[in-house]
């Protein structure tokens, strides 16, 4: 009998331990799957949902597209890819919830976030895990301010200043006015450095009007006061869906302007509803323009046409794109292999980020310093026909 309840006991004990191993599996950090492949994951978030959902979605797809492509090749170093994008709505908050989701799914590496001041958040939290970090397009300082982040794009006070040199030595206008959100990092990063550089580039910025995310529908005020000011051309450092309805307002206003803007005007043309001809002769600054004769961008187009359609086609798609491929770059050069921990495939990818100097769809001779910038040249385009035509 007493051998019966130590077997009993025995056999209860096993189970026990399979179903602790069995629920272990789900959050695996091992760099296995079930079929035996090694295996590194790769996480971020984004805007899937809601107002700046072309910038996710874009996000997403060019990420995963390059995920598919290195892995029908074989791989890193013969190590697969994993991709997942969380939705953070735009959200700080969301975003740190996403990280921690993650983390739970055992991501080593991460592309941040999309936006900035979600990217903000989220790389707090990976700087505190020494987490590896590669925004395809949060622009603000902030967003990489840990020496674990480094950025694809152009940071805020690169494009203010860019914008800015780009009008004054093209003689796009004198007089300038600008509107953007106080509330928003991005937009305020790039209007100071762009009012600072307007001033030594001898441009005279006539009026700056500001709104926040709790004010961002009517522009008539705004647009009044750009009307009275006398300026040729506004400059808007603000996103798409705010760029839309300020348009669609000035026409009313029958205001006759010029307009300049940034990357975060990319997307406009693929909104539900938008009527492009509002958008004609907008100009933007934006690495990435479909009709690009060159070979990385013809080849992009094509597949990610293919695959996703053009609804979601913009430079964030792009930058996501040459962010994984940037990411497998660096794992080569540092030699990373999967049962690394986080914080050492950090360490290394830290050097290698300084070392390789990579070519893409949103530049060719792209290198990095230690502050997480990237080196290239700005490129500009002018909507035309409801597309874009580099200037």
């Amino acid at each position: 009998m007493k051998m019966k309840k130590v077997i009993a006991a025995l056999l209860a004990l096993t189970m026990v331990a399979l179903c602790f191993a069995a629920c272990g599996s789900n959050s695996d950090t091992t760099g296995s799957t079930s079929n035996g492949e090694v295996t590194l994951k790769i996480g971020g978030s984004g805007p899937l949902t809601g107002d700046y959902a072309q910038y996710g979605n874009g996000v997403k797809n060019g990420a995963q597209l390059a995920v598919d492509e290195i892995n029908a090749a074989g791989g890193v170093n013969g190590i697969k890819l994993e991709f997942k994008l969380e939705d953070d709505e735009g959200s700080q908050e969301k975003a740190v919830n996403a990280y921690n989701v993650l983390k739970d799914w055992g991501m080593k590496l991460s592309i941040g976030t999309v936006t900035s001041d979600a990217c903000i958040a989220f790389q707090g939290e990976a700087s505190r895990d020494n987490m590896f970090v590669l925004t395809p397009s949060a622009t603000a300082v902030e967003a990489i301010s840990g020496d674990n982040a480094f950025r694809v794009c152009f940071s805020d006070p690169n494009q203010g200043v860019a914008s800015a040199d780009y009008i004054a030595d093209n003689n796009v206008a004198k007089k300038v006015a600008v509107i953007y959100d106080s509330s928003n990092s991005y937009s305020s990063g790039i209007y100071e450095k762009f009012n600072a550089e307007a001033k030594v580039k001898g441009l005279e910025v006539v009026t700056a009007q500001s709104f926040t995310s709790d004010n961002n529908e009517d522009f008539s005020a705004q647009l009044q006061a750009v009307k009275s000011s006398g300026a040729e051309l506004v400059f808007l450092p603000i996103y798409y869906s705010e760029a839309a309805l300020i348009l669609k307002q000035a026409q009313n206003a029958a205001l006759d302007v010029k307009y300049f803007g940034c990357d975060g005007l990319d997307g406009i043309l693929t909104m539900a509803n938008f009527d492009k001809s509002l958008a004609e002769g907008v100009m933007l600054l934006t690495p990435f323009a479909a009709n690009a004769t060159d070979e990385y961008t013809v080849n992009f187009v094509k597949k990610y046409s293919e695959k996703y359609g053009t609804d979601t086609m913009n430079q964030f798609a792009a930058d996501a794109y040459d962010a994984i491929y940037i990411i497998k770059a660096a794992i080569e050069k540092a030699g990373i292999t999967a049962d690394m921990s986080a914080s050492d495939i950090c360490d290394a990818m830290k050097t290698a980020m300084t070392q390789i100097t990579v070519d893409g769809v949103t530049g060719t001779g792209i290198h990095w310093t230690a502050d997480g910038e990237p080196s290239k040249a700005p490129k500009a385009v002018v909507i035309k026909a409801g597309a874009y035509q580099a200037l």
